[in-house]
């Protein structure tokens, strides 16, 4: 067991944290807010066979009081140290029994099974708008909370959570399971996006269940993602009530999520002055509950300063994400948390080669949720939240008012209402997008390894450099780690900028000519490296100050992202190769993305912290079909430009890429000519259709015509 407990380089909080047995365990999302009147009470849900607690519609409720179904000889493969620590709870309880079934679902810590009392597990309901339309009620199809703990030392609350743990009144047309192929990276991003100090749920464990066989596209096998969150209250929380015409439990949600999510009333930002509402810091002077402020047409009452709160968190996650490139792939409202956390993986990605239309979403043929994108479909979603609240916002100093609270507004101040409440949203819309910039600024300032932000950086340092790794397809992350590394005095001149140029291109090359590419690249490093004199020395760079950037840069720019080829390698080996081992290297790689090295696996490590190409290359100079294959159908590591065109098979990506060793390979493997010739009609037939393909094609033909000859 131990060997599959993942470490980080952080350390136990003052008390070394606390047995299970001991850990503070509190049940206020129920304890406040209305459950499923079908099952009224805990008792009454454990009474009931476990077969009839299955999906249907429900109303006027929060959540439905739900145990997991029992789990049948789970095996644990991994467990996050850092989790257990920012919960509060001892290593060492990681290698008991009583934690292995508990993360499985087979011990309901709270619950008095004798006296039939005590805190239940739940499973929460709201709805969501999905690609733009609305999808009705949704809920937790497959996740079902246990309890909310309080760290005894750092006294932040978490709302702990098993995905996978059976059927709900919640999963629809679905069975409430999870495979072990989207757990593992459930698993693994959760803990990264953390590493990489992007706010997000976390996962505290992974449980194998042996003998749970899940249909999807094929038979795979189950498994249970332990998760934690401070909230799991989303966007679509609030959609599914404004839906059902529920006002009395909008204005009840939302006084829930300010006095329990978040730090009470007065801990909501205060109102910025009337000329500064792109601002993006707030004046931090706690507001009283009852504080109405602005002018006449634009007062700001409590609800107002909530939905503020929600947006500002929201925008400066989304900031992070496209200062890391990382893309969500799926976000629906019902994905949108209310605390700006990074929720729900489903088909996420970081960008590989620098696309900004690159979307993880095979369904996603628009783009919508395309990285792009990200920053104004959160914004979308946030208007959706704004509609919800617009009663409440648009009330003003009346939001108290007996009639209001009652009845709602009358009809002859209905517009009135509505007119505040569209200026206060497109007010926060403003504030939203300073936010944002602000964040964004201050995230790719610290990693291109400068001090403060300068007004002319964003366009000859931010865009300039996004357009040139564009236009020569390099690697966002890689760029920057390698960048790291880059002294001042190794690009003084303008040919050692150009020769310097090489170390962010591929192995393989560069797209385009490269004495080009060359010249780009290295008339972007004169800017950087004049930027980098004037904020680390008047005239020169330090060899001490030097060494102190270094160090800030490589502290913000990550050695290793979980690329998902590389979690697809993983899947495969702890899948159906039996490994286990792999997953707690790869984990200590995302708990520690800054590291140089990581004591495991050295060839496995240097394969990961490089770039997918690479990788692919490699596969197929060593006649690795499988690998090639897997790596191919992973679409990461080609140019996603027309993400569409990659439902194509792996032959005829990649011809459409030129990846031509690879072509070979595959039609070695084939042993035949026949039916290939429409992969290359396919290709010639569309833009990347070249004359190169064209004579690649008679190659091929004229090859296999002298190997099948007699």
């Amino acid at each position: 067991m131990s060997s599959h407990i993942t470490s980080s380089a952080s350390s136990q909080g003052p008390s070394g944290g606390v047995a299970l047995k001991d850990l503070p365990k509190s049940w206020n999302f129920t304890a406040n807010l209305p459950a499923d009147s079908a099952f009224p009470s805990p008792a009454i849900s454990h009474k009931t066979p476990r077969d009839d607690l299955g999906p249907r519609m429900v109303k006027g409720a929060l959540f439905t009081w739900v145990r997991p179904e029992e789990a049948v000889d789970p095996e644990l493969l991994g467990v996050s140290t850092e989790a257990l620590r920012d919960l509060g709870i001892k290593p060492e309880e990681a290698q008991t029994d009583e934690f292995r079934q508990l993360v499985a679902g087979n011990r309901l810590l709270g619950w008095n099974e004798d006296k039939q009392e005590g805190g239940y597990p739940w499973a929460q309901c709201y709805g969501g708008w999905q690609f733009g339309s609305w999808a009705g009620q949704l809920g937790d199809g497959r996740a079902i909370s246990l309890f909310e703990t309080t760290n005894p030392d750092t006294k932040t609350r978490y709302e702990l959570q098993l995905k996978g743990a059976g059927m709900t009144p919640y999963s629809r047309f679905a069975d409430g399971k999870a495979v072990l192929r989207s757990s593992i990276r459930e698993f693994v991003v959760s803990e990264a996006l953390n590493a990489l100090r992007i706010p997000t749920t976390r996962a505290l464990s992974l449980t194998l269940l042996p003998h749970s066989k899940v249909r999807r596209e094929r038979t795979e096998p189950g498994a249970i993602v332990t998760r934690f969150a401070q909230s799991w209250l989303r966007i679509g929380t609030f959609d599914l009530l404004r839906a059902r015409g529920d006002r009395d439990l909008v204005r009840k949600l939302a006084d829930y999520t300010a006095e329990h999510v978040f730090s009470g009333w007065s801990s909501l930002p205060a109102r910025l002055p009337d000329d500064q509402q792109d601002t993006a810091e707030p004046p931090s002077t706690p507001v009283e509950k009852d504080t109405i402020d602005g002018p006449t047409g634009l007062e700001e009452n409590r609800y107002a300063r909530l939905y503020r709160e929600i947006t500002r968190r929201n925008a400066k996650t989304v900031a992070a994400w496209q200062a890391y490139a990382f893309t969500n792939g799926v976000l629906n409202t019902d994905n949108t948390s209310l605390m700006g956390l990074s929720l729900d993986f489903g088909p996420f990605a970081f960008l590989d080669t620098f696309d900004p239309n690159y979307t993880p979403n095979h369904d996603d043929g628009m783009l919508r949720y395309s990285y792009r994108n990200q920053p104004t479909i959160i914004w979308w979603n946030l208007v959706r939240l704004g509609e919800t609240l617009g009663e409440l916002i648009g009330a003003g100093a009346g939001v108290d008012a007996a009639e209001f609270v009652e009845k709602g507004v009358r009809q002859e101040g209905a517009d009135e209402l509505v007119s505040r409440a569209e200026g206060l949203i497109t007010r926060t819309g403003e504030e939203y997008k300073a936010v944002f910039l602000e964040e964004y600024k201050r995230l790719m300032t610290a990693r291109l390894g400068l001090k403060v932000h300068k007004p002319d950086d964003f366009e000859t340092l931010f865009s300039e450099l996004l357009d040139t790794m564009e236009a020569l397809k390099l690697d966002f992350n890689q760029f920057f780690r390698r960048l790291s590394g880059v002294s001042i005095k190794e690009i003084e001149t303008e040919e050692a900028r150009k020769e310097k140029a090489g170390l962010f291109f591929h192995k393989e090359g560069v797209v385009g000519d490269e004495a080009v590419a060359r010249e780009r690249v290295g008339a972007w490093l004169d800017k950087w490296r004049t930027r980098v004199v004037e904020d680390w020395g008047a005239q020169e760079v330090t060899a001490q100050a030097e060494e102190e950037r270094q160090a800030a840069m490589k502290a913000v720019n990550p050695n290793f992202i979980p690329r998902s080829w590389i979690l697809d390698e993983v899947i495969r080996r702890v899948e159906k190769d039996g490994e286990r081992d792999v997953l707690g290297r790869v984990m200590k790689m995302a708990l520690n993305p800054f590291e140089e090295t990581w004591g495991g696996d050295r060839e496995e490590e240097e394969r990961w912290d490089k770039k997918g190409d690479t990788a692919l290359l490699t596969a197929a100079k060593k006649g690795n079909k499988e690998m090639v294959t897997l790596l191919l159908e992973s679409n990461t590591d080609i140019d996603i430009s027309t993400r569409n065109k990659y439902n194509q098979s792996p032959l005829t990506v990649a011809i459409e890429e030129k990846y031509w060793n690879i072509v070979k390979l595959l039609l070695k493997e084939r042993g035949r000519m026949s039916g290939v010739d429409e992969h290359f009609a396919w290709v010639l037939g569309n833009p990347g259709g070249t004359e190169e393909c064209n004579g690649k094609w008679k190659e091929f033909r004229l090859s296999f015509e002298c190997v099948v000859s007699p």
